[in-house]
C-alpha cells in the first residue's frame, strides 16, 4: 500500500496530466527499451492495467531518469503500443513470438487486444494446415585429398570419395522450418551449432553437408571447411537423402 506522500504524488501526477489536455508526451522505460506517446493512448483501454496505472488508480515506478517503469519484455511492447494507438493488431508476416506477446497482452489486461490475438492464431492455425513445401535436393560424389600421420614426420599422402549434399527447402509456414532448424545441427570444428542461426529468409533454408568420409582425420573436416549434418536430440548423422527426407515428412505431418 503505498503511503500518504505517495498517493499524493500520484495523484498529483495524474492532475498534471490532466491539466495537460492528455497532449504532453509521456516516456515509458519497458525493461530497458524507451518508448514515448501520450497519456490518451496509454488510458485508450481503461480497463486495462495500463488504463489503471496512467489514471492514478494504481502506483507507478520511476526510472533513474524519472520515466515509468515497466518491469516487462521491451521488445514486444511496440506492438502493443501501436495496438493502444490504432486498436488493430499489426505484426510482421514472419512473427515468431504470437506465445510471449500473447502472455503480455495477459499481463497488461488489454481484452480487445487478446482477443484480436485469438483471432490471429486460428487464421495462422489454418494457414499451417495449408502450408506448401518444396524440397530441391542435389548429391554429388567428389574426391577429397588429405595427408595421414603415420608416424612422427612422417606423412602420407592419401585421397577417398566423399558425397556431397545441398538441400534447398522453401515452405509457406515459417513455424515448420523454424522447427526443422531446431533440429538441424552443423557439425565443424569440433562443435555442434544450430542451423536456426543460418536462416536469413524465414521461408527459406539451404543446407550442405558431407557425409562421413572413410579415413579422413578430423581435422581435415575442419582444414577444408567441410561440414556434417545432425539431428539433435536424437543424436543421428545425416549420411543420405532418405535420413533427411524422412525428417522433413515428420515434421511437415506435426504442423
Amino acid at each position: 500500500m503505498p503511503s500518504p506522500g505517495e498517493g499524493s504524488a500520484e495523484q498529483g501526477y495524474s492532475q498534471h496530466c490532466n491539466s495537460s489536455i492528455m497532449s504532453d508526451p509521456i516516456t515509458l522505460n519497458v525493461g530497458g527499451k524507451l518508448y514515448t506517446t501520450s497519456l490518451s493512448t496509454l488510458t485508450s483501454f481503461p480497463d486495462s492495467m495500463l488504463g489503471a496505472m496512467f489514471s492514478g488508480k494504481m502506483p507507478t515506478k520511476k526510472d533513474s531518469q524519472g520515466n515509468c517503469f515497466i518491469d516487462r519484455d521491451g521488445k514486444v511492447f511496440r506492438y502493443i503500443l501501436n495496438f493502444l494507438r490504432t486498436s488493430h493488431l499489426d505484426l510482421p508476416d514472419d512473427y515468431q513470438e504470437m506465445g510471449l506477446l500473447r502472455r503480455e497482452a495477459d499481463f497488461y489486461q488489454i481484452q480487445p487486444l487478446i482477443e484480436a490475438l485469438q483471432e490471429k492464431e486460428v487464421e495462422l492455425s489454418k494457414a499451417e494446415k495449408n502450408a506448401m513445401l518444396n524440397i530441391t535436393l542435389d548429391q554429388r560424389t567428389q574426391t577429397v585429398h588429405f595427408t595421414v600421420r603415420e608416424a612422427p614426420q612422417i606423412y602420407s599422402l592419401s585421397s577417398s570419395n566423399m558425397e556431397v549434399f545441398n538441400a534447398h527447402i522453401f515452405s509457406t509456414s515459417c513455424l515448420f522450418l523454424k522447427l526443422l532448424g531446431s533440429k538441424l545441427y552443423y557439425c565443424f570444428n569440433g562443435n555442434l551449432s544450430s542451423i536456426s542461426s543460418y536462416l536469413q529468409d524465414p521461408n527459406h533454408l539451404t543446407l550442405d553437408w558431407v557425409a562421413t568420409v572413410e579415413g579422413l582425420p578430423e581435422e581435415e573436416y575442419t582444414r577444408q571447411n567441410l561440414k556434417r549434418l545432425w539431428v539433435v536430440p536424437a543424436n543421428k548423422q545425416i549420411n543420405s537423402f532418405q535420413a533427411c527426407t524422412f525428417l522433413s515428412s515428420q515434421d511437415s505431418s506435426q504442423s
